[in-house]
């Protein structure tokens, strides 16, 4: 868990919406700190705890656009037994998509 990374704006059928929170959060200040954006492996986590998930095995991760502080992103979850596939979303447009297997 990254403490204070994003906030639950709504939850919807398994679905999330969430923001990230500002350019000041340690993880931005670090990340490319003259143009913060989200790294991979911090999406990764944000899905899998926003699931309650332990990751034992990632898929498929695909990271089309750059996310920044302040985003407001629509997760479109879909589960089965072990598996999740998770399409993340930024005003309607994908910026990335993440495939994972759990315990």
């Amino acid at each position: 868990m990254i403490h204070g990374l994003y906030t639950i704006r709504g939850q919807d059928n398994g679905n999330f919406v969430i923001q990230l929170s500002g350019k000041s959060h340690p993880l931005f200040e670090a990340h490319f700190p003259k143009c913060p954006i989200l790294p991979g492996f911090a999406m990764i986590d944000i899905l899998a705890e926003l699931l309650l998930d332990e990751v034992v095995i990632i898929h498929k991760s695909k990271f089309i656009k750059n996310i920044f502080p302040n985003d407001i992103l629509e997760c479109e979850i879909s589960i089965s037994e072990k598996n999740r596939k998770i399409k993340v979303f930024r005003n309607k447009e994908k910026v990335s998509e993440v495939a994972y297997g759990t315990k």
